[in-house]
């Protein structure tokens, strides 16, 4: 008979003796602790769910993991992964034998400077990164979760599009994605991270959302590849030039950011989210203004600079950079599609604490005119900032609609016609500064007070006329002009007469049409009174599914 020593508190229990470094041995499997050991090792390998070999070739491309973007991205700790044990259910092709936890995508939601955001990080290291069902149920399940709690959705795309051994299943499930890419606009801000190989139909979502951002050398966006095309047109073009950042930054506008690294990349989603509200319900963050309200609105040195801006010669260009500069808070601009349609600026920036997206006229590029690709980045913009109750600040100065058989066949047209409907559309505050030109229908469709603007103001070297001085006074003096003995003074004469009469800003302020003329260095004060007072603004448009907009 065995007698049970009783231990008093305080004494510890001796311990056997063991083997010098033998390890202990593992528990056993069907004990809490051996279930527990189990759960760690199932971690462990959804966490290095990639070979290390597929993790080096990675790196040397310059390239992070998915785990390593989403730590980078997120704020220190805040990760909380979703479907981190999944696993494919395919058979087919041998793929039965290698199920990788997490099926080559890591999805979850933390924060950015402390508000919640969800976020999906392709996995190129696990099956190339390629959609399956389960891959894309997980990134479902995490855009509906996106919806129902009202935050940002980023997707980090690094992939090779459907997995083909999982054949249409895989196709169903990017529709599954479309859907709720369609679903989800203009109530959640989407953002597309493009850090690797995006094709064919994975392109369509990065499309559908508001913001595409690549990185030089490392990511590429194409429907079909340079091999296809080769083999179907005969035509031959690297990966770079078909799809890389660099085309479809400054040719196609497919993308709103060239970054030069990753890096860069993921700091720029996080500048770009600190503008934008979680959702349409709510107001954009907003930085605490000077302490003193009335000192914000005292002319400053910097403020001045703007008396000596417009050239004298209205063919004389400027930067309007220097103009948005020195209206915003701090002179920050994050400017959007930098290097596409370079005639007209685009980004967010602060008044008085508070976000406001910048759309201007840039007279440095094609003298400001609006072209097919300008009107498209400008619409598109204006809409974004209505869908998220932030504020339109427009600078204008614009001598026209660009001419040409390439505009027309091209369809300016019905193209110009969608910034006019953006700015109609649009119910959040709008403020319009004429700097210079503002001629013809280019006048009406920047912000006119026709179109709904708030608060419209004009600077003396305002020009509002139908055209310019030189294409008036040669159109209503043609006879005149051709039977003078100098024509050249006389012409000059005319225009001097024009611009007196009518390229001016104060017959459209005698009309209303801008609310006030005045000084440069007036503006920034200008426009902080404008969006204080307009805080307030409730407008609705008549009930509707939705508008027609001419796509």
């Amino acid at each position: 008979m065995t007698s049970e020593v009783q231990h008093l508190p305080g004494q510890e229990q001796a311990e056997p003796d063991e083997p010098q470094g033998q390890p202990a041995p593992p528990p056993a499997p069907h004990t809490t602790a051996g279930k527990i050991a189990d759960l760690q090792r199932r971690r462990d390998e959804a966490i290095h769910a990639g070979s290390q070999r597929a993790v080096e070739r990675q790196h040397a491309k310059g390239k992070m993991t998915a785990r390593e973007r989403i730590e980078r991205l997120l704020d220190p700790g805040s990760f909380t992964e979703f479907d981190e044990l999944a696993r494919h259910r395919a058979t087919d092709f041998g793929v039965a034998a290698n199920r990788p936890y997490g099926d080559g995508v890591v999805t979850g939601y933390g924060t950015i400077d402390g508000r919640p955001v969800c976020v999906f990080s392709q996995d190129f290291t696990v099956f190339g990164g390629s959609l399956g069902e389960v891959y894309g149920e997980k990134i479902v399940k995490l855009m509906d979760h996106a919806l129902k709690t009202g935050c940002p959705l980023i997707g980090i795309n690094d992939g090779g599009g459907a997995r083909i051994q999982e054949g249409v299943v895989a196709l169903g499930l990017f529709a599954e994605i479309f859907y709720r890419n369609v679903v989800a606009s203009g109530v959640i801000p989407q953002i597309s991270l493009i850090m690797g190989p995006c094709a064919g139909g994975a392109v369509y979502s990065p499309a559908i959302t508001d913001f595409t951002l690549m990185v030089e050398g490392t990511s590429h966006m194409f429907i079909t590849g340079p091999d296809v095309i080769k083999t179907v047109t005969g035509e031959e073009v690297s990966f770079e030039e078909l799809g890389g950042a660099h085309a479809h930054n400054v040719k196609s506008g497919v993308a709103h950011y060239q970054a030069p690294s990753e890096d860069d990349c993921l700091d720029f989603a996080r500048d770009l989210l600190s503008y934008l509200p979680s959702n349409n319900l709510d107001d954009p963050p907003a930085l605490a203004p000077a302490s003193d309200p009335a000192a914000a609105l005292e002319i400053t040195a910097a403020d001045e600079e703007l008396d000596t801006l417009i050239p004298d010669s209205p063919n004389q260009p400027y930067d309007m950079h220097d103009v948005i500069s020195r209206v915003l808070d701090d002179g920050e601009f994050l400017e959007i599609h930098a290097l596409f349609a370079q005639n007209i600026l685009v980004g967010f920036g602060r008044v008085d604490g508070m976000s406001v997206g910048v759309v201007a006229n840039q007279p440095m590029h094609f003298a400001g005119t609006l072209d097919i690709d300008a009107s498209e980045k400008a619409a598109r913009f204006v809409r974004t900032c209505d869908c998220f109750n932030i504020p339109v600040l427009t600078f204008v100065d614009v001598p026209g609609f660009l001419p040409g058989t390439g505009q027309e066949w091209g369809g300016i047209i019905r193209r110009g016609a969608k910034l006019i409907f953006a700015y109609a559309e649009a119910t959040v505050p709008k403020i319009t500064v004429i700097t210079r030109k503002a001629y013809g229908g280019a006048y009406d469709v920047m912000g006119s007070k026709h179109l709904g603007g708030d608060i419209n103001l004009a600077w003396p070297t305002a020009q509002i006329a139908v055209m310019g001085a030189q294409g008036a006074v040669n159109i209503l003096y043609r006879r005149e002009l051709a039977s003078a003995a100098d024509p050249d003074a006389l012409r000059a004469q005319r225009v001097t007469e024009y611009e007196d009469t009518l390229a001016n800003p104060y017959i459209a302020a005698e009309r209303g049409y801008v609310d006030a003329v005045i000084r440069p260095a007036e503006t920034r004060g200008q426009v902080t009174r404008a969006l204080r007072t307009l805080r307030s603004k409730r407008q609705q448009l008549p009930p509707k599914k939705h508008g027609n907009i001419p796509l």
